[in-house]
């Protein structure tokens, strides 16, 4: 047993859970992070990197914004694998080349930076890009990306480091998050180490449910099965930056929200398999020049998630190998690996927030956003839940 006492204790080891400890860290707060794993294994790290305030919508696109100013800051202390190199989204044709038009035109009324690009523009900045499928991008360039497998693990470094009040530790599945007195007591390894703290934050995404199985099971999450890929290195290959493709224009909530066309719009017929699995192009170059392809989705309610099951589809991965091939002109099918990401959603909700009272708060399932909003999202959390 120990009597050691925090202010906050975060459940969770992932890039939300780790904003949190940070924000209350720069608060002044004492901070215990616990992650069940020997390392982060979850969605933080099995991703794009990409860094995309643009394909957020209202308040989710200001936490994106500040988050790109979090990351930079970071960056200029302590080398957290941050590139500012843009994003990128590439119309194919005219109704895509319509929507990021609209986009822009959103976007020149807050202020944010775009620039549209031609396709003389497109091909010479990216010259990996075929001609035949570039008409028209618009272009973000104070957007960044940063190496996923990296990162979490250079933030935390970086954070053990600079603070003094902060304490992680992996391998420490929590077994027990109750309210004691004024505050909480977190039981590790069947409560044979106990923690208590003011207050405790769990952001362990869908695993919250071993703490809270009646809550979990009416959450109303959906859990989202990813298939990504990742080709072997490419040094002769030029496409830095986040690079987002035309079924993404027809995806991402920015153009649904804030492109007056967006409900309009047809799907090609050569698109109709591609939108059953949630399948929209992605590509980013890492560091090693090994280029990340990617993703399907596909879901299941929290109940049955173990149906999505760990395999990959093949016909899923060569759908996603065809339409990039369709895009660039580099051999796409020269692999090195391939994986299936797991993270969880709400459909009708941004992110899933509770209070239990006031010492116990989850904030969990933020989706494909985390990478992005997650930095801006947890400033305004921490001092909302210590206000």
């Amino acid at each position: 047993m120990t009597n050691k006492h925090f202010d906050l204790i975060v459940i969770g080891g992932g890039i939300l859970g780790t904003f949190h400890a940070y924000h209350a860290l720069l608060a002044g707060k004492t901070v215990l992070q616990l992650e069940k794993d020997n390392f982060p294994v979850g969605a933080t790290v099995r991703n794009f990197g990409q860094v995309v305030p643009s394909g957020m919508e209202a308040e989710w696109f200001e936490y994106g914004v500040a988050g790109l100013e979090i990351y930079k800051s970071i960056q200029q202390e302590f080398d957290i694998s941050v590139r500012k190199n843009g994003s990128v989204y590439i119309a194919s044709d005219e109704d895509e080349q319509t929507l990021i038009h609209e986009l822009k035109a959103h976007y020149d009324t807050l202020g944010y930076e775009t620039e549209l690009l031609g396709q003389a523009a497109i091909l010479n900045k990216y010259p990996a890009i075929k001609a035949s499928y570039a008409k028209e991008a618009i272009f973000f360039p104070q957007e960044i990306s940063v190496e996923p497998e990296l990162m979490i693990y250079r933030l935390q470094q970086y954070m053990q480091a600079k603070f003094n009040g902060y304490t992680l530790q992996y391998n420490s599945p929590v077994t027990a998050c109750t309210r004691k007195g004024n505050g909480v007591e977190v039981g590790l390894r069947n409560n044979s180490v106990v923690f208590t703290a003011e207050k405790a934050i769990i952001c362990n995404g869908y695993e919250f449910k071993l703490l809270y199985p009646e809550l979990f099971s009416e959450s109303g999450i959906v859990v989202s099965k990813l298939q990504m890929m990742r080709t072997v290195p490419m040094a002769d290959v030029a496409l830095s930056g986040n690079i987002l493709t035309g079924l993404t224009t027809r995806r991402y909530e920015s153009f649904e929200h804030y492109c007056p066309s967006f409900k309009s719009v047809k799907t090609p017929e050569h698109y109709d398999e591609l939108k059953k699995w949630g399948i929209h192009i992605l590509f980013k170059q890492a560091a090693d020049n090994s280029i990340i392809i990617g993703d399907s989705h596909v879901y299941a309610d929290v109940n049955h998630f173990d149906d999505l099951g760990f395999d990959l589809s093949h016909h899923i991965n060569q759908l996603m190998l065809d339409e990039a091939a369709r895009i660039v002109d580099f051999d796409v099918n020269k692999l090195q690996s391939t994986w299936a990401g797991f993270y969880p959603q709400h459909p009708t909700k941004h992110i899933v927030t509770y209070d239990l009272d006031d010492c116990i708060h989850i904030r969990t399932a933020i989706g494909g956003k985390g990478m992005t909003a997650s930095a801006g999202y947890a400033a305004q959390s921490i001092k909302d839940i210590f206000s």
